[in-house]
């Protein structure tokens, strides 16, 4: 069933029920069409948004790194994937129970290619900052790569348990 151009959707009622007269026209231009904030038509913009150029603001901020993190009775641990990635392409530090992964993932790049259908893996420098739930023994860790999985164990700070205090 075709919608007559005057007719509002549900959402433009429930958008138009919490917002003032004001508010609720503010954006559109005379012809209806959502405007930005500078007043020019959205479309206007997605034409200057090419294949060209949609990457290029996100082209010099670090990929992220997924990790795992969990407890056993006496470590924390901390897993993350980095399969392609070398050991001297690493590096792993921590200070003030703050860790800190970060390195380089080569190996994406093709100077032959001519046009690219999918391009989902990334490649380039990766950084990931972890806050470490509990307190650790910052020399008493191991770090592993094997398999393309980073392992790095630390030994957690012994707690003593708190002391009860009586109230007189």
């Amino acid at each position: 069933m075709a919608r007559k151009q005057d007719e509002m959707s549900l959402d433009d009622e429930l958008t138009a029920a919490f917002l003032s007269e004001e508010e609720s026209t503010a954006g559109l231009s005379d012809e209806g069409l959502v405007e930005s904030a500078d007043n020019t038509p959205v479309e206007e913009y997605a034409e200057t948004a090419t294949e060209d150029n949609w990457e290029d603001e996100t082209e010099n901020l670090p990929g992220q790194l997924a990790v795992d993190v969990y407890e056993t009775a006496d470590k924390l641990i901390i897993k993350a994937r980095t399969a392609g990635i070398e050991r001297k392409d690493l590096d792993v530090s921590i200070s003030d129970n703050i860790l800190t992964i970060s390195g380089v993932l080569s190996g994406g790049e093709d100077d032959k290619a001519t046009q690219w259908h999918i391009q989902e893996c990334y490649w380039g420098e990766f950084s990931r900052t972890i806050a470490l739930p509990v307190q650790v023994v910052e020399d008493g860790v191991e770090a592993v790569l094997k398999d393309g999985v980073l392992t790095i164990s630390f030994e957690k700070e012994k707690v003593e348990e708190p002391k009860r205090i009586t109230i007189n």
